[in-house]
């Protein structure tokens, strides 16, 4: 069992930024890989960033690629995804979430990955 709990979200302007963390408790946190999702209004969850339990390898979404950054602290059981130069359309719920035991290469479906955080509501405004 792993519980994680997302913070960080807000309000902010377009060009701006936010971090989001994601603490985690239960099994030991450099034993699994960790993701992070978002959710917009009425839309599919949709994957933004993974990284690896080491955090030495990292892979993003095609749309994210050069804005956003995904890192992690072994010690502090916390992941982040540092949020830069936001978009109106980057608007959406936060996820972070464990990858499936078992689960090979990236994991970028929804159900490849076992445990997921409350969310983390981000607003971009123009």
């Amino acid at each position: 069992q792993v519980q994680l709990v997302e913070s960080g979200g807000g309000f902010v302007q377009a060009g701006g930024s936010l971090r989001l963390s994601c603490a985690a408790s239960g099994r030991t946190f450099s034993t699994y890989g960790m993701g992070w999702f978002r959710q917009a209004a009425g839309n599919e969850r949709e994957f933004v960033a993974a990284i690896s339990r080491s955090g030495y390898s990292t892979y993003y979404a095609d749309f994210v690629k050069g804005r956003f950054t995904i890192s992690r602290d072994n010690a502090k059981n916390t992941v982040y995804l540092q949020l830069n130069s936001l978009k109106l359309q980057d608007t959406a719920v936060y996820y972070c979430a464990v990858v499936r035991r078992g689960s090979t290469g990236w994991a970028t479906r929804p159900d490849e990955y076992d445990y997921w955080g409350q969310g983390t509501q981000v607003t971009v405004s123009s």
